[in-house]
């Protein structure tokens, strides 16, 4: 069984007919690299803890990114139906980011493999030493 099969062996059976994320000209494949980029996650797991934000909000949130990423993050997040940028009538005009019920449902899923990063990091750092002491010229 080679391992795009393996990993199919796990679908639902509410899988979409067609859309296969392994294969190179799936237009799934575009959607879950756009999803899969590190900003995008982030931004989704604060809005998902946080709430709604500012766009200065959460670019504190996500620390490190810059005001051009997290722009084009949002707008990604937001063409594929996960955030909804509201725009509120007020001098000046003030904009929240918040996540929409597609957003809310993936951000649930991608919350705890941040927690799980989180609490497995320290095993993880001693696994790269270990490798690296094993494989100085890596």
């Amino acid at each position: 069984m080679t391992t795009q099969e393996q990993a199919h062996a796990g679908a639902g059976a509410d899988e979409p007919q067609g859309l296969d994320v392994f294969a190179q000209l799936c237009p799934s494949r575009a959607v879950f690299a756009e999803l899969a980029d590190k900003w995008s996650m982030l931004i989704m797991m604060v809005l998902h803890a946080c709430g709604p934000q500012r766009f200065s909000e959460l670019q504190r949130g996500v620390d490190g990114v810059s005001r051009k990423m997290l722009t084009q993050s949002l707008r990604s997040l937001e063409r594929n139906g996960l955030v909804r940028r509201t725009v509120y009538p007020e001098t000046p005009p003030r904009v929240v980011y918040d996540l929409l019920p597609l957003g809310r449902e993936l951000a649930a899923l991608v919350a705890p493999v941040g927690r799980w990063t989180e609490e497995r990091t320290g095993l993880m750092l001693a696994a790269r030493e270990e490798f690296d002491r094993a494989h100085p010229d890596a």
